[in-house]
């Protein structure tokens, strides 16, 4: 069966499309061979327009983003079937992650909430391909935080033989998948760890007045200094204590914190001196410490063979050295020979693999990792023009 993912990240630098072929019924022992993956990045209007109206914008700012990224994620979906040569009647179904544009995890007393955008109806239309989407709904249900979902995918796509290991996703937010040995009766333990690489972002933008959106090769952050009081206020944070299940996003690690940092500091956008520097070394090793510091307390105590990086982050030299000194003796590893594919696929990959569950009736999430209630099938049905389903 070919399968397809799309994925738009919280680091809002593209849309990754993955088209997978794979073999089996058992969710436990699939067999998978990536056909095409693509990374189709955000044009700088279409960035602009998406970090403006999750932040700013207002109902008729929303409903028109919807249409418009389902727009965008069809495209991207018809222009990779079309480069690989794979008709979309060959193609069973279409997994779309969608684009968060809130998450409010469940608080005592209080259900969480989720909203993705991008509207299914239209990526089915573009792409002739049968899309499930909104797989977070039924979990957040459920009484669950709605994420992380990925783990169920990974352990189908990426647990080997006699060897623990964790993933550790490096995008807007950071999160881990610890997976246990293929035969293990253990199931996944996954959660986010806090700040990915979103926080360096948001400071790179600030910093360069809008002109970069990163911290291109972790430059920035190499040539600062740590400010060790912001570093302890930082990790201070009360997400980073709290116990899984846990989830969080840009609504507490993005740009408004770094806001109120560069505020506190007196640094203004576009200014030359070194404080933006500073800023990005403390945030640098913030984030490793964040991920250090929870796999010190929930991870490593597992049992742990080895970590490999995926994400935005993965790319950010001084990041990825950070990561290794919080994590050390534990090997880490980044690069498509960790995974036995492009780590950037993993995510479109993981989504494409939920879409078979939903279409083969396997219950995805993890309550374990989650704090459902209970299993659930993940994600609703829209058919494509045309094709009945199955």
């Amino acid at each position: 069966m070919i399968v397809m993912g799309l994925m738009s990240g919280t680091s809002m630098d593209g849309i990754d499309v993955a088209l997978l072929e794979l073999a089996g019924e058992d969710p436990h022992n699939l067999d998978w061979t990536l056909l095409a993956f693509r990374s189709v990045a955000y044009e700088a209007e279409q960035r602009q327009r998406l970090r403006s109206t999750i932040e700013e914008g207002n109902a008729e700012a929303l409903c028109a983003l919807h249409a418009d990224l389902g727009e965008w994620l069809g495209e991207a979906a018809r222009t990779v079937l079309e480069d690989s040569g794979v008709p979309p009647n060959d193609v069973a179904v279409l997994g779309s992650h969608g684009h968060t544009a809130w998450h409010r995890p469940p608080s005592p007393g209080r259900r969480g909430a989720t909203l993705q955008l991008g509207d299914p109806a239209t990526i089915a239309a573009r792409s002739g391909v049968p899309v499930i989407s909104d797989f977070r709904a039924a979990d957040v249900a459920a009484g669950g935080h709605g994420a992380p979902l990925v783990p169920w995918a990974d352990r189908a796509l990426f647990s080997l033989p006699g060897c623990s290991r964790a993933l550790q996703n490096l995008g807007g937010v950071g999160n881990v998948t610890w997976l246990p040995p293929r035969d293990a009766p253990e199931a996944p333990v996954a959660f986010d760890t806090g700040p990915g690489n979103g926080l360096l972002d948001a400071a790179a933008r600030r910093a360069t007045d809008g002109a970069s959106d990163m911290d291109e090769d972790g430059a920035m952050a190499a040539a600062g200094v740590l400010v060790p009081e912001l570093l302890e206020s930082l990790l201070s944070h009360p997400f980073l204590a709290q116990a899984p299940p846990k989830s969080t996003g840009r609504e507490a690690f993005g740009p408004a914190l770094v806001a109120d940092i560069a505020a506190g500091s007196g640094l203004r956008s576009g200014a030359t001196d070194s404080g933006w520097n500073d800023l990005l070394t403390t945030l640098a090793e913030f984030t490793a410490r964040s991920i250090g510091d929870a796999y010190r307390s929930w991870v490593l105590p597992l049992g742990t063979d080895e970590v490999i990086l995926t994400g935005g982050g993965a790319r950010n030299p001084e990041l990825v050295r950070r990561i290794g000194e919080a994590l050390a003796p534990v090997p880490v590893r980044i690069g498509p020979e960790a995974l036995g594919m492009d780590p950037d696929a993993r995510e479109a990959a993981a989504f494409a693999v939920l879409a078979w569950a939903h279409s083969r009736g396997h219950p995805a999430n993890v309550p374990g990792v989650t704090g459902a209630s209970g299993p659930r099938i993940l994600g609703s049905w829209t058919p494509a023009p045309g094709r009945r389903r199955p």
